[in-house]
């Protein structure tokens, strides 16, 4: 929906649409902050509990979860959080310093569809890839592909 530097993909017809016609239809979303505020039509948070409160109006679109990433969040650790209607529970990992980070997202969205079925809830389904993806964003910098803003390490394991 947006791409790194807050680059629009989807105008606010598609945004519409998602919203009455995908989200319904959604067991997870995966906006990061940007896009929370965008399909919310509200600033982006600036805090986790403002992140919590942006989660909570994400499901009244009708998806059984959200998890709302707080990676563009200031600090030393990137919070997420996996809110539904009974559970608000938040992973943490430590932020790494690294600028190799294109195609988290899509990357999350990707590995929570593969590992899903394997597990018996989106809460084990989501440790599970995060902190896979922690790692991949780890070993980014062991890659040297193109210029300026790389992929993630999607095969560490195997390097």
């Amino acid at each position: 929906m947006i791409f790194k530097n807050n680059k629009i993909l989807l105008d606010d017809e598609s945004i519409n649409s998602l919203k009455k016609m995908l989200f319904p239809l959604a067991s997870v979303i995966t906006p990061n902050l940007y896009e929370a505020s965008r399909i919310l039509n509200c600033p982006e948070a600036k805090n986790e509990n403002e992140m919590i409160h942006q989660g909570r109006k994400l499901l009244t679109f009708g998806c059984e979860a959200v998890i709302i990433k707080g990676g563009h969040l200031a600090g030393i650790f990137s919070p997420d959080w996996f809110i539904s209607v009974n559970k608000e529970i938040r992973f943490s990992s430590p932020r790494i310093n690294t600028i190799n980070t294109h195609g988290t997202g899509c990357t999350l969205s990707a590995a929570l569809a593969a590992v899903r079925p394997s597990c018996s809830s989106w809460v084990q389904t989501f440790k599970i890839v995060k902190k896979w993806l922690q790692s991949a964003i780890l070993y980014s910098d062991k890659l040297n592909v193109g210029k300026g803003v790389g992929p993630l390490h999607h095969f560490y394991k195997w390097w």
